[in-house]
C-alpha cells in the first residue's frame, strides 16, 4: 500500500528542505499544482510515494519540466531497494574502494525511475539553452514536475519516441560494454542476460555488422525481443551446456566476444566455457557476491581469455581522453533521434502514475516474464 508523506522539498542530497508554494508566471504555459509526487526508496526495502513542492520562483540557471512519460532501470535500482546495493560500504574517492561497513554508496532516500521525458515549461532568466515548449529526456526519478539545472538534459525532437528516449542510459551501457571488449565487424559475439541493457546491446552488434549474435536468456518473451532486435540465435541457458553450444555454432572457435549481464555464476562459466583462444568477456553486470563454483582453473586456464568489467559511468573512460560520458551519451542520443534504437520492444509495460504506483512497481519488478524496463505516464 501507497505511504504518502509530506515532510518538505526532497534535494539531491537528501536533506528535506521547507516546502514553499510555487508562484505562478507569465513564462509558463501551465502553472503547476501546489503538491506533486514522486516515488523514493526510503530504506532498504521500503518504497514510498513522497509529496512534495515546487519553489516560489527559478534560480537563473534553472528548468521546470512538466513529466510526461518515464522508465525505471530494473537491475540496478532492485539491487538498492531489496538487494546488496549499499553493503558493500561506501565509496573512497580517494583510494577509490568499498569501506565495508562504513557508509553507503547511495544515501537514502533514493529516487526511483531512472529517466524522464519531460517538456519545459519554465526557465530561469539566463537559461539559453532550453525555452518554454521544449521537449527533453533528462535523468530523474518518477516524479510529475522536476526542476533541473540548464546543463542537465537532452533536447529531443517532437516526433521522437519517447521510449527510444528513456533507452539512452541503458544503450550507454551497452554501448561501452561493446567499446570495451573491442568488438568489431564480423565479430561473433553472445550476450548473457537480455534486460534492457543486454537487448540494446544485440541492437548495437546488429549495427556493429556482427555476425552471429546469439543473445541468451532463459525467459522466452525476452529471447523473442532480441530476435527482432537482430539477434540470428538465441539460446535459452535451462538444461544445456551453453558454452559448448557456442563452440558448436562457431565450428569450435569459440566467441569473439561476450557481454555479460546476468551476473550469475553458470553465465560467467558458461562464457569462459565458449570464448575463443584469447578472446575477451565483458562483466558489466552490478551481482551479488559471487557464489562458490566459478571456475578459473578450466578453458579459462588453457584458452588464456581477456575478462573486462566495463560501466559506463566510470570516468574516465579505457578510452580517455578521446572518450568520456558526454561523448558517449551525445552518440547514443545521435542513433536514438535516427530511430536506430527500438525502444517500443524494450520499455513494457506502461502503467499511469498515480496513488497506486508503489504496489504496481513492487508487482512489476518482481515480474521477470512480463517486464523489462517498466514505462509510466504521467
Amino acid at each position: 500500500m501507497s505511504t504518502i508523506k509530506n515532510q518538505g522539498v526532497l534535494t539531491t542530497t537528501g536533506i528535506m528542505e521547507q516546502p514553499v508554494a510555487f508562484e505562478a508566471s507569465t513564462a509558463s504555459r501551465l502553472s503547476p499544482p501546489r503538491l506533486c509526487k514522486r516515488l523514493i526508496c526510503s530504506r532498504h526495502n521500503t518504497i514510498e510515494l513522497l509529496e512534495y513542492t515546487l519553489p516560489r520562483t527559478l534560480a537563473d540557471t534553472q528548468v521546470l519540466v512538466r513529466n510526461i512519460f518515464g522508465a525505471e532501470k530494473h537491475g540496478t535500482m532492485e539491487a538498492f531497494i531489496h538487494k546488496h546495493g549499499n553493503k558493500r560500504g561506501a565509496w573512497d574517492t580517494e583510494r577509490l574502494m568499498h569501506t565495508p561497513g562504513q557508509g553507503v554508496v547511495w544515501p537514502y532516500p533514493i529516487p526511483l525511475g531512472n529517466m524522464q521525458v519531460g517538456v519545459v515549461e519554465k526557465v530561469g532568466a539566463l537559461v539559453t539553452r532550453y525555452k518554454v515548449g521544449d521537449r527533453l529526456v533528462c535523468f530523474r526519478g518518477f516524479e510529475t514536475w522536476s526542476l533541473i539545472e540548464e546543463v542537465e538534459g537532452w533536447l529531443i525532437q517532437k516526433d521522437t519516441c519517447w521510449k527510444a528516449a528513456t533507452c539512452l542510459d541503458p544503450t550507454s551501457f551497452a554501448f561501452t560494454a561493446l567499446r570495451d571488449s573491442n568488438t568489431r565487424i564480423g565479430d561473433s559475439v553472445a550476450i548473457f542476460g537480455l534486460g534492457a541493457i543486454g537487448l540494446t546491446a544485440v541492437a548495437l552488434c546488429k549495427l556493429t555488422g556482427c555476425y552471429p549474435i546469439i543473445a541468451i536468456d532463459p525467459v522466452a518473451s525476452r529471447r523473442q525481443i532480441a530476435e527482432t532486435l537482430g539477434a540470428n540465435i538465441t539460446l535459452n541457458p535451462d538444461g544445456l551446456d551453453v558454452g559448448l553450444k557456442l563452440r558448436e555454432l562457431t565450428n569450435w572457435r569459440g566467441v569473439d566476444r561476450i557481454i555479460e549481464y546476468s551476473g550469475v555464476v553458470p553465465a560467467l562459466n558458461a562464457a569462459l566455457r565458449g570464448v575463443a583462444f584469447g578472446g575477451t568477456v565483458a562483466c558489466g553486470a552490478f551481482p551479488d557476491p559471487y557464489q562458490a563454483g566459478l571456475d578459473f582453473g578450466g578453458e579459462a586456464h588453457m584458452n588464456r581469455p581477456n575478462i573486462v568489467f566495463t560501466r559506463t559511468e566510470s570516468d574516465p573512460n579505457r578510452e580517455h581522453p578521446n572518450w568520456d560520458n558526454v561523448r558517449v551519451r551525445e552518440t547514443i542520443l545521435r542513433l536514438i533521434i535516427e530511430g536506430k534504437i527500438d525502444g517500443d520492444a524494450i520499455v513494457h509495460p506502461v502503467i499511469k502514475f498515480g496513488d497506486n504506483l508503489v504496489a504496481d512497481y513492487e508487482r512489476i519488478m518482481a515480474d521477470k516474464d512480463r517486464s523489462i524496463k517498466m514505462g509510466v505516464e504521467y
